[in-house]
């Protein structure tokens, strides 16, 4: 076997059962499924059982750990050369495993990861958010698929591949509670591996469905870039400042506007971006209702961030506490 697919996956038997789907209608087919039920209370193995004559697939059900730890589970039960990680919310084309299988075998890859793409069924509010995580004007394109603003590719675990060799030599993630993928990508690299994107082993992401559940999601991405400094001295680069740049120019500017005479001259570089934001995302979509949604997502998205990076700050580098790592309820609440 050549590769093994490991999906964690969380109380999304339905998501689960469309990423399956599309699994089926790979070209290349010498590949297993290994699905990890991560103390989900929806379970997903009726879903997996229904996939058995089609697919090369098996289920674990463990107790709730997190993705990190629940991907380096099934890596010690997968029998493939290579490792591939899958989001559960993500679907695959046809030409997936084909596209990777040409690129390890020319290159003789260690690790790779490919970009995501948004799908024509995605609903307004995710589009929306696709837009700002992978808009040069919202995160200088570093979701985006190719070499960007900072000069190199860190393969995200939404889409990302690592070969037998380097899990055994890595032990794979870190207990993280965010950026465990991130972080590994850095570590792979920091160990000499040859860790390239494969542009056309694209995927589907769905995002989140709703401005509140991505506010969470892009503000512990900012408590993750601190935490994941702290482990890597010299990580941190110029575009992970921009969105706490951002957040800090924004309280000012409209504090500023209250209390002081013409005050309001401060907001006229925000309505300039404001408005490059709506004339891009607006040509995008051809549609002037989608430009002001992907603003107001946009906003969402830099100011998640630019407060996660601000706590992640005070609570680790000026209090000096440790990282967040037990779990209250579940790693997911």
């Amino acid at each position: 076997m050549k590769y093994s697919i490991i999906v964690a996956v969380f109380n999304r038997p339905d998501e689960l059962n469309e990423l399956l789907e599309s699994l089926t209608l790979q070209s290349f087919t010498d590949f297993e499924i290994i699905i990890v039920e991560d103390g989900s209370t929806v379970s997903s193995e009726t879903v997996c059982a229904r996939y058995g004559g089609r697919l090369t697939i098996r289920y674990f059900f463990k107790d709730n750990s997190g993705p990190g730890p629940s991907r380096n589970y099934g890596c010690r039960r997968a029998s493939g050369d290579y490792f591939l990680f899958i989001d559960s919310d993500c679907t695959v084309p046809p030409h997936y495993l084909s596209s990777i299988d040409a690129e390890v075998s020319e290159k003789g890859l260690d690790a790779f990861g490919g970009p995501d793409r948004e799908h024509e069924r995605f609903t307004p509010v995710q589009k929306a958010i696709s837009y700002a995580m992978t808009s040069f004007l919202t995160t200088g394109g570093i979701r985006g698929g190719k070499v960007r603003v900072g000069g190199v590719f860190h393969p995200r675990s939404f889409n990302m591949g690592i070969s037998r060799k380097v899990f055994n030599a890595t032990d794979g993630f870190a207990r993280m509670r965010f950026g465990e993928d991130v972080e590994f990508s850095i570590r792979m690299m920091s160990m000499g591996y040859n860790v390239q994107l494969i542009p056309n082993a694209w995927v589907y992401h769905k995002r989140r469905t709703d401005l509140k559940k991505f506010f969470k999601q892009v503000h512990n991405s900012g408590i993750a870039r601190i935490n994941i400094t702290l482990r890597h001295p010299g990580t941190l680069k110029i575009t992970h400042f921009f969105p706490t740049a951002f957040t800090l120019y924004v309280v000012l500017a409209l504090g500023y506007t209250l209390f002081a005479p013409y005050g309001w001259t401060t907001l006229i570089p925000l309505g300039v971006y404001t408005l490059a934001l709506f004339i891009e995302s607006s040509l995008r979509y051809h549609s002037a209702t989608s430009g002001l949604r992907c603003v107001q997502a946009s906003y969402v998205q830099l100011i998640g961030y630019g407060t996660g990076f601000i706590r992640g700050m005070i609570w680790r580098v000026i209090l000096n506490k440790p990282e967040q790592g037990a779990f209250e309820k579940t790693f997911y609440e």
